[in-house]
């Protein structure tokens, strides 16, 4: 049996990414300080929502009243991370590219948190 070339080109670029990957520089985490001051310093949309994904355990333990060994906060982050992708679909469709306003910010960082994380039968 005969191995096709492009199967190895495709197998060897894509373990060639994932060491550049492993070797490449790790984002610095972000501050909430960051969106402190939208008016004069905006911000991307996709770095808002990298920071509202990052805030996914504290949710859970919000909403879960439990820690990070119980088990109904371990569901609700996983549940949480599998709806990360369709949740930033949803707020890229419906929020500008650059947050600028602290308005503009607080709508999306609510509107992605009850994606993410929704409190069904909650009353506040």
């Amino acid at each position: 049996m005969k191995l096709p070339k492009v199967t190895i080109v495709l197998v060897s670029a894509a373990l060639l990414f994932v060491l550049w990957e492993q070797t490449r520089e790790q984002p610095e985490p972000i501050e909430a300080s960051r969106f402190a001051n939208l008016a004069t310093n905006p911000v991307e949309r996709s770095l808002a929502m990298d920071w509202v994904v990052t805030q996914i355990p504290v949710l859970c333990e919000d909403v879960t009243g439990q820690g990070r060994g119980a088990q109904v906060y371990s569901d609700c982050v996983n549940e949480s991370e599998a709806r990360t992708s369709s949740c930033r679909r949803s707020v890229y469709d419906r929020f500008p590219s650059v947050i600028a306003s602290e308005t503009v910010f607080r709508d999306l960082s609510i509107t992605a948190m009850n994606c993410l994380v929704p409190r069904s039968g909650m009353v506040e």
